[in-house]
């Protein structure tokens, strides 16, 4: 009886754990997703009024090509740098391929957004989302909206851990692997 009501105990201080859902892909993270998403479309940083940026060779898991832009968004009362990188295919594309219509050459818009003190401080405050183009949030293979705190506490082996595991190998301490980030 005494190892029974041990074991109750043992379950039901441990429930939260259990009831706990992914770090990310939540209702607040697609909700503050959709907010990043319209200020992108007012700076024309997404959608089909594109400002260009420099094109560059890309890698995985991103895309062939890439562009960055650099802005600022607000969410509440909170301003935050917000990185934006447009990922370019399919396979075999190149820069002059994008140059010429980047809207039809774009497959999804990957972002970081500097988030208020506290928010994840273990990962430098940085919110992750991946768009498909149309504004939509992509999804991993169990479904889980790509937004929020994407693959915390993942394997350290890059882009098979998501977003904060690839980015915390990032140089430097501010999980950036652009580290001359163009002028707006």
């Amino acid at each position: 009886m005494i190892r029974l009501m041990c074991l109750l105990m043992v379950m039901i201080s441990s429930a939260p754990l259990f009831a706990q859902g992914p770090a990310f892909g939540q209702a607040e993270d697609t909700a503050t997703a959709a907010a990043l998403w319209q200020q992108m479309l007012a700076q024309n940083l997404v959608g089909d009024q594109l400002k260009p940026a420099e094109l560059y060779k890309g890698v995985q898991p991103h895309g062939l090509v890439l562009e960055n832009l650099v802005s600022e968004a607000m969410l509440g009362d909170h301003k935050g740098m917000l990185v934006v990188k447009r990922n370019y295919g399919p396979k075999g594309i190149d820069e002059a391929t994008v140059a010429n219509n980047r809207w039809a050459a774009l497959k999804a818009i990957t972002i970081m957004f500097s988030r208020e003190a506290g928010y994840d401080p273990d990962n430098q405050n940085w919110f992750y989302a991946k768009y498909l183009p149309d504004g939509s949030l992509d999804k991993n293979p169990k479904g889980i909206s790509l937004a929020g705190r994407v693959a915390k506490g993942a394997g350290p082996n890059g882009a098979d851990g998501g977003c904060i595991a690839c980015h915390r190998a990032a140089p430097g301490d501010d999980f950036l692997y652009v580290t001359a980030l163009p002028e707006q």
